[in-house]
């Protein structure tokens, strides 16, 4: 018989001892082993295509060509997509860091220093918070772009309370 053939086996049950169906199990691969080693079958090759695996297992040659046994050759995973990589969340929420009256000016009766769509940099200055008759600078934790104004000029505000969301996607 012609050493270099395939043959096709498939195996009784596709699913392991613990049911799940992804895997072949350990007694599965033995069963394979012996019988490419118990016949004049080179090589056996396992395609599952619902679970995308491929196993092929060759029966080694040594140097002088005799067969010797075997060895697994692949694994590999038939069609796998790359998986899609975590998202990144690139929205940042600028929160209060006191008590007081939030205000989009620098000055009294100054203009507002941030709205939305506007591009900001880093420890630019978005707003000031009135407390005890202090302006308070509240500045961007982040460069990017104005998404949204949560708080309103002359609202209070508490410790912690959203005032900007800011889109770091689009930094400046």
């Amino acid at each position: 018989m012609d050493g270099n053939r395939h043959h096709p086996y498939h195996l009784d049950s596709p699913e392991s001892a613990n049911g799940d169906p992804d895997h072949i199990t350990t007694s599965q691969l033995q069963r394979l082993v012996h019988l490419l080693d118990d016949s004049d079958v080179s090589e056996i090759e396992v395609k599952r295509a619902d679970v995308s695996m491929h196993l092929v297992l060759r029966k080694a040659r040594a140097s002088n060509g005799e067969v010797t046994g075997v060895y697994q050759e692949a694994v590999v995973p038939m069609d796998v997509d790359e998986p899609e990589p975590a998202p990144v969340d690139t929205q940042h929420t600028v929160v209060a860091p006191l008590v007081g009256i939030f205000h989009t000016w620098a000055k009294p009766k100054g203009k507002d220093l941030v709205a939305v769509g506007d591009h900001v940099k880093v420890g630019q200055l978005l707003g000031t918070i009135q407390s005890l008759n202090v302006l308070n600078e509240v500045e961007s934790p982040v460069a990017g772009r104005v998404v949204e104004i949560l708080a309103p000029d002359g609202q209070a505000v508490e410790y912690g309370q959203p005032l900007l969301i800011l889109d770091s996607a689009e930094g400046a």
